[in-house]
């Protein structure tokens, strides 16, 4: 393989891992804005036996965790890891899935932050009484982005 034909193939996989972010950051925020308009402020509707959509304004972390933080605290984390992981993508290309997962995820909640001071949550899954907290895309991508670091990583 060339240089020129390094350097192309180089550009194309960016350019895939970068359409993939926004596809992913796209579905996060169509799925927010639909809860905003059609589970605002407190309806409920129910999927499955096992899975409800609610509106859910998080404004900690996982689980709702460190809410005394702030916005504030949680964009400039956000802003940082990004970052890193943008970095990460382009000079461990292979793993550029699980970075872009991750990134959609992570700029997903940020914008909501920046936006609206916290994160839209509208997917309840429950087993009887027990809720699990609410989450959305960027949560599930974030997750998913996780686990497959994490299994990549105890792999090796």
């Amino acid at each position: 393989m060339s240089v020129q034909d390094a350097i192309m193939s180089s550009r194309l996989n960016k350019k895939k891992a970068f359409l993939f972010v926004l596809i992913v950051f796209f579905v996060d925020q169509l799925t927010k804005f639909l809860a905003v308009k059609f589970l605002y402020p407190d309806k409920i509707i129910e999927i499955l036996p096992f899975l409800n959509f609610v509106y859910v304004e998080n404004k900690g972390s996982a689980f709702g965790m460190f809410k005394f933080l702030g916005s504030e605290f949680f964009i400039i984390v956000s802003i940082i890891v990004i970052a890193v992981l943008v970095f990460l993508c382009f000079k461990d290309y292979p793993n550029w899935f699980v970075y872009s997962l991750i990134i959609s995820g992570a700029l997903g909640n940020a914008i909501d932050r920046l936006i609206y001071g916290y994160v839209i949550d509208f997917i309840d899954l429950h087993a009887g009484s027990f809720h699990w907290p609410a989450f959305n895309i960027a949560d599930t991508a974030i997750s998913i982005g996780i686990v497959l670091f994490l299994y990549k990583s105890l792999r090796k």
